[in-house]
């Protein structure tokens, strides 16, 4: 192995030994540690170090770094206090997720580090936003984001890099190919010969250099900084290395083949960086292990230290109080002028006002810049606020949310719009895994809006109209919102941007033309999670949101002899149960509305919890009413049956009769 200093000093060269070392001293305790039972789990970076060292020695202070399971040099070099990490390893109270996640699960914000999910992938999409967001700023700051040979099969890895070529964003995209993947070896996850000659398909300038080499990886960065600095644009960087351990320790190592161990414990990063220095005359034998027993001494106090934290005590109330940071409670009341808006024509005033009210505030989706968006919903933003707020993004769903989340750990508020909300299923495992939890596992809001146009009666068929908001309505950490009027929709997206939560909201394709009404004027908001009370009666309750308020009314007109009480949720995450439970309490019977199919569907949860809270104020059993449990059809005549609305009437006279 051959070390070229370049312009380093030797004291600089000490420097870098002092950071090698401590990771590998770390990982000795740590493996101890979990022989002991004084630790539940650990992955090994044993023999990797020089790559998370030589990155993060290179990275200034105040750029981000994206971990993953074998960085734990990275959170020594950049001086992360080692009780806390140790803490953190032990699901204490001073670690950096409460208990709530393990190892390298958490990211830590004073120290510019994101830190993984298990999906792995995930981590690249995030990098672009940060990275988008340095390059709004004008700051010449890079991003450098790990991933491994194993993780970069998944979809976010294309995803990710495309995203970064096609917006030129400052990311080194670092492949740590260790050459298996749990016991899978490279030659069973890709058919290239070398992840450098992924780069030709994204246009994309690459570096490859041996992982094992300290100095080779510092340079390696230092020199794409630099360029990157000259003109901001992605590079892939792959280090050469090897796994020596397990892929967590439970699974062993039997799987390689003999011998293999062996040859790369020659390429050893600590034994050969050591022998350099030695050459050099810059360290004796004596400074290692002077060195190493400082260490091992510190490492030990802190792990000491750790132990004498107290265990987490379990609390409901924060536990479910960590879900959301804090939004804003005022509520904006709408000004006296008024003016008949279109659905679609309120979400663009909404969308406008929010650009001119929160200069930080980026959208990003697909066509829609200058052609306006599908539904023609952001036509003239782009004009209006540019290209690099408004942004058209490629048919990469995962890596824009990913952005989103990354824009909002720089500080700024991102919008996403799903062309169709169907096509979110692409997006899912950002939304569901890391917006949801992000805030809960380690405070970092991920205020991001994501826009979908939702919903059957169009005749788009099975793919362009389905009701996806119960997909979302079971995970914990999303607010979610669905208006049924133009002064709604307008309120309640502009409430949606004053949130630094993640919001999901719907917006039914068949109001935007077919739906008129008074919208105010400017800045106002409309309260997330209350109903809005549409009649008020004494016969039925029908609870309903989206297009099924449409329906209900339709209906009720239909029985002029009898009162209903219309109940409008437009917040189904929260959920306003106060307005529930009284409008049950007024009639004692209640039909659950909605144009998802029956199975599941928020329907299912609102009957749940009025049969246990409210059982004794019923007259009837409860009903409900939604489209039928197929795929949406898309023949006219098909889609109509298929629809809620075909079996309103009925449920309704079961009620009324019962």
């Amino acid at each position: 192995m051959n070390f070229y200093r370049k312009s380093l000093t030797d004291e600089a060269l000490k420097e870098a030994y002092h950071k090698l070392v401590l990771p590998r001293q770390i990982e000795e305790k740590m493996l101890i540690y979990l022989r002991q039972g004084k630790i539940s789990k650990w992955f090994s970076g044993y023999g990797q170090e020089a790559i998370s060292v030589g990155a993060a020695w290179s990275m200034d202070d105040d750029e981000y770094i994206l971990t993953m399971h074998r960085n734990l040099g990275v959170f020594t070099t950049r001086q992360v206090a080692l009780d806390r990490l140790f803490a953190q390893f032990q699901g204490k109270e001073e670690g950096f997720t409460k208990g709530r996640d393990r190892s390298f699960h958490f990211g830590a914000p004073e120290h510019k580090i994101v830190g993984m999910i298990s999906h792995l992938g995930p981590q690249l999409g995030i990098a672009d936003g940060i990275a988008l967001a340095h390059l709004l700023d004008k700051n010449q700051k890079s991003t450098l984001v790990f991933t491994g040979d194993g993780g970069a099969s998944e979809g976010d890895f294309h995803e990710a890099l495309n995203v970064a070529a096609v917006w030129d964003l400052p990311v080194i995209f670092l492949v740590e190919n260790n050459q298996w993947g749990l016991s899978t070896p490279s030659n069973e996850q890709f058919r290239c010969e070398q992840f450098i000659d992924k780069g030709i398909g994204y246009g994309m300038e690459t570096v490859q250099v041996d992982g094992n080499n300290l100095l080779e990886v510092y340079h390696a960065v230092q020199e794409i900084k630099a360029s990157q600095k000259e003109r901001p644009r992605p590079f892939l960087l792959e280090c050469i290395t090897f796994r020596m351990r397990g892929h967590e320790e439970a699974s062993g190592t039997k799987y390689y083949p003999e011998g293999l161990q062996d040859e790369w414990a020659q390429k050893d990063p600590v034994s050969n960086f050591e022998r350099y220095l030695l050459e050099l005359g810059v360290m004796q034998e004596k400074d290692f292990e002077q060195i190493k027993k400082h260490m091992k001494d510190d490492i030990s106090a802190a792990f000491e230290q750790a132990l004498t934290y107290d265990p987490v005590q379990a609390s409901i109330s924060r536990e479910l109080d960590d879900l959301f940071a804090d939004a804003p409670n005022e509520v904006h009341a709408p000004k006296a002028e008024r003016t008949s808006k279109r659905f679609v024509d309120a979400i663009a005033d909404g969308l406008k006002t929010a650009m001119v009210r929160h200069g930080n505030l980026v959208l990003m989706g697909q066509d829609i810049g200058a052609y306006g968006g599908v539904f023609k919903v952001t036509e003239g933003l782009h004009e209006s606020f540019g290209g690099d707020r408004v942004r058209n993004t490629p048919l990469c769903e995962s890596a824009i949310v990913g952005a989103g989340l990354g824009l909002s750990i720089c500080g700024k508020k991102a919008m996403v719009e799903m062309q169709f909300s169907d096509f979110v299923t692409c997006g899912f495992n950002q939304i569901a895994n890391n917006l949801a939890k992000i805030h809960w596992r380690w405070g970092q809001q991920a205020d991001v809006v994501i826009r979908m146009p939702t919903g059957a009666g169009v005749g788009a068929g099975p793919y362009h109209s389905q009701s996806t908001e119960a997909w979302f309505f079971h995970v914990p950490g999303l607010k979610i919102l669905y208006p049924s009027t133009p002064e709604d929709a307008k309120g309640l997206l502009l409430a949606a941007f004053e949130d630094p939560n993640p919001v999901l909201f719907f917006e039914h394709k068949y109001l935007y033309r077919s739906l008129t009404g008074e919208v105010p004027a400017g800045f106002y908001t409309t309260p997330i999670g209350k109903a809005r009370q549409v009649r008020v009666g004494d016969d039925v309750s029908i609870i309903t949101y989206g297009l099924g308020v449409q329906w209900a009314e339709a209906a009720a007109n239909d029985y002029p002899d009898h009162s209903f009480d219309i109940l409008d949720l437009r917040s189904l995450a929260p959920l306003d149960w106060d307005a529930i439970e009284a409008s049950v309490k007024r009639t004692g019977k209640v039909m659950l509305l909605h144009e998802d199919t029956l199975v599941g569907g928020v329907g299912a949860e609102l009957a749940a919890q009025i049969a246990e809270h409210c059982f004794e104020y019923l007259d009837a059993p409860i009903a409900r009413c939604a489209s039928l449990d197929t795929p949406v059809p898309f023949a006219e005549a098909l889609e109509q049956q298929f629809l809620a609305s075909a079996r309103i009437k009925d449920q309704l006279q079961k009620l009324l009769d019962y």
